[in-house]
Formats: structure tokens, sequence, C-alpha cells
């Protein structure tokens, strides 16, 4: 039964991973395609684009640690051992602290993005 349920873990984990993977690639390519317009039209030099387009990313980058924290915890999960645990723990603590500061970043965007838009349109 152990071996089955290892594989099942295994199966969702590298399911997991895929998003992950996927995450990145779609955050990506917005990412590009947005800069790419905002420098077609001359607007580079806008902070408010620049915000926006690192908000863009930073969104699909957090999703994709979700993800991929996800996987180690699913492959981890069937009768690790110790060392599994250990490395758990420090790539979960390096993932955890990675999305905590991304979104606290993100969080702190938002009142000066209301900022900027009440001033753009006065």
């Amino acid at each position: 039964m152990e071996g089955v349920l290892k594989e099942l873990a295994s199966s969702v984990a590298l399911a997991a991973e895929m998003a992950c993977v996927l995450c990145i690639a779609i955050g990506g390519l917005l990412t590009v395609l947005k800069l790419g317009t905002v420098v077609i039209r001359g607007q580079a030099s806008n902070r408010h684009f620049r915000r926006e387009i690192w908000r863009t990313f930073a969104v699909w980058i957090l999703l994709a640690l979700e993800f991929a924290l996800g996987a180690d915890i699913a492959r981890t999960a069937i009768a690790p051992t110790w060392d599994e645990i250990g490395q758990l723990a420090a790539i979960a603590v390096i993932r955890t602290a990675l999305n905590f500061f991304l979104e606290r970043d993100l969080e702190a965007l938002s009142p000066a993005e209301e900022a900027a838009k009440r001033e753009a349109a006065a």
C-alpha cells in the first residue's frame, strides 16, 4: 500500500511542478507582451507602467512558488526520512520567505498605485 501511495504522491508532485513551470511561462509571456506594448507606445519611462509590468510577473511567480512548495510537500508526504524532512524544511523556509516578501511588496504597491491613478485622473 505504501508503494501505491508513494507513486500517487509522485504523480501529484509532478503535476504540481508542471503547474509551477506553466505559471512561470505564462507570467513571463504576459510580462514580455506588456513590456513590448509599453515600449512601443513610448511609455517605458512611466513609473506606473513599470510597476504594472512588475506586478504582472510577481503575481505569477507567487502562484508558481505555491505550486513548487506543494510539489515538495507531496513528494515527502509518505514515510519521509529525517534527511528528506530537513531538506523540505529548508526549502519551505526559503520559498515561504520569498513568498512573504513578494506578497508584502505587492500589498505595499497597491496604495501607491491608487495614489498614482488619482494623480493621473486629476
